[in-house]
């Protein structure tokens, strides 16, 4: 008899169960077509609905959705279209926020204090072993911010996933808790951390001509004005840099184009992965198909998203304490209306 282990409404793993336990669940209504559950060959929770063996008891209309679709295969998003209204967003957003201010708000602190905590432990570490002359030679640059973000996306990348269901339970209604932003620990762990690396390195790509060409020329105005003590020297280095920094501008915006493409094309990247079980590959199709159907529409919400996350810093950097987690909330209202189940046809 085949065993099963499941994801409950609160975020816990529970199991073992038999096949016929998960059938009697699912006749309660404890569980349905979107719940996750991990076969024992399984490496990876992935939707109920995906479970061949359980066709016949979905199929009877016991479960809510009634007709829940399996939502990896990316065929299916290709045939559906969307209208996103970013006023509406907006709203809809704002009011989420309110309703849900305390645990919107525990979750957004929870995570910022993770990352900056292993953020924080990871350089004080790398600067004990590598030598600050290291740090001047390009390649050895590039190098080290790959892996950065691989050792970095080995915490981010899940805990963004759990955060980013945090805030998608909140738009639909359901319960959601503090607890929410390390579920993706548990449930995707591994396709989170390629979903988020893979795009960071897409990013990383996209700015190595700046890097190669003017990042040792700005390396080089920073160290002078780090070293320089006597205030006619830091005079003298203030010009020059603002100087190297104008040059660069041109490269930086060439660069910036594919960067700010990819950025939105792959926006969805994680909270496909975590909300409706994708591996990493099928979330990045699914999200640049589903993007693409409307990209300057998308752009625009997430510009809107980046000013008002921005809004912040005008009250003294306190202010994004607020202004940060309701841009995000803005931005799953977003996602709810291009991958919920409520989207248009």
């Amino acid at each position: 008899m085949a065993n099963y282990t499941i994801i409950g409404g609160d975020g816990k793993q529970y199991g073992p169960i038999t096949d016929a336990d998960l059938r009697k669940w699912v006749g309660e209504g404890r569980l349905n077509a979107q719940s996750l559950v991990k076969a024992e060959s399984d490496a990876e929770f992935r939707p109920l609905a995906t479970f061949p063996e359980f066709a016949d008891l979905l199929g009877t209309g016991a479960t809510a959705p009634e007709a829940f679709q399996p939502p990896t295969l990316v065929a299916d998003w290709s045939t559906r279209d969307y209208e996103l209204d970013i006023g509406t967003c907006v709203s809809r957003g704002w009011g989420v926020f309110k309703e849900n201010l305390g645990t919107i708000m525990g979750g957004f602190l929870l995570y910022m204090v993770v990352v900056i905590i292993v953020s924080a432990c990871f350089n004080v570490g790398l600067v004990t072993v590598i030598p600050k002359e290291a740090m001047t030679n390009t390649a050895f640059k590039i190098f080290f911010n790959i892996f950065f973000q691989a050792v970095m996306a080995l915490v981010v990348g899940p805990l963004s996933g759990g955060y980013y269901l945090m805030f998608i339970r909140a738009v639909r209604g359901q319960p959601a808790s503090i607890g929410d932003v390390f579920a993706g620990f548990q449930q995707a762990f591994v396709q989170l951390f390629l979903g988020y690396l893979v795009v960071a390195l897409l990013g990383t790509l996209c700015m190595l001509p700046f890097t190669i060409l003017e990042g040792p020329k700005l390396a080089a105005m920073q160290e002078q004005f780090r070293t320089a003590t006597a205030p006619d020297q830091v005079q003298n280095v203030l010009p020059q840099m603002m100087s190297v920094f104008a040059n660069s501008l041109p490269i930086i915006l060439i660069c910036a184009i594919p960067m700010t493409y990819l950025i939105v094309c792959f926006q969805f990247t994680l909270p496909l992965i975590i909300d409706r079980g994708m591996d990493f590959g099928t979330a990045m199709k699914t999200s640049w198909k589903m993007v693409h159907k409307h990209w300057w529409t998308v752009f625009g919400l997430v510009v809107v998203v980046g000013l008002i996350s921005a809004t912040g810093g005008l009250a003294c950097c306190i202010g994004i304490l607020f202004s940060i987690p309701l841009g995000v909330t803005v931005l799953m209202s977003g996602y709810e209306t291009i991958f919920g189940e409520s989207r248009s046809a």
